[in-house]
């Protein structure tokens, strides 16, 4: 029962966008919609906008619309702010649209595990057998530039700095 309405509904909504080119490249829009399903509504700013939508599951929005040349970018961006909503840009045709929340939320683990990667890769060591300087005395100079897992160590017997980073 649900495949009727979303049918007669979409084919409505393509009746009432109408796109025109401007300067700036993007496709102007007009829309006019009552309580509209956020998912049709995308999906019809997603063929205007020439990119592919995959919706989180479980979005279940009505919004009602009535904007006159704007952009389709901005259309788009003001349908999902009124609903909670965010989008999230896989590749340059592929946008993700889900709740706000759960964008952050995997933005958030996204980093952490990013700073996780990185601080869990090998360490290397190098060591440095100084000439004309004393190794206890530029072992805290060398310590500023390492990575917070990075030490110095030194040998003042052989005047050697070890570096492990």
């Amino acid at each position: 029962m649900r495949t009727l309405p979303a049918v007669v509904a979409f084919s409505l909504l393509a009746h009432a966008a109408e796109a025109t080119q401007v300067g700036d490249g993007e496709a102007r829009i007009s829309l006019d919609f009552k309580d509209a399903q956020i998912v049709d509504v995308v999906s019809l700013l997603s063929e205007v906008g020439g990119f592919q939508v995959v919706f989180h599951p479980g979005i279940d929005c009505r919004l009602t619309l009535k904007l006159r040349e704007v952009r389709w970018s901005s259309a788009l961006d003001v349908a999902l702010r009124s609903c909670g909503l965010g989008r999230d840009e896989e590749t340059d045709d592929i946008v993700r649209v889900a709740p706000v929340a759960k964008l952050r939320a995997e933005v958030v683990e996204r980093r952490r595990y990013e700073e996780e990667k990185a601080s869990s890769g090998r360490r290397g060591v190098s060591t440095f057998r100084l000439s004309y300087a004393r190794a206890a005395e530029i072992a805290p100079l060398v310590r500023k530039f390492l990575s917070p897992r990075g030490e110095v160590v030194y040998d003042g017997r052989t005047n050697t700095l070890i570096i492990i980073d």
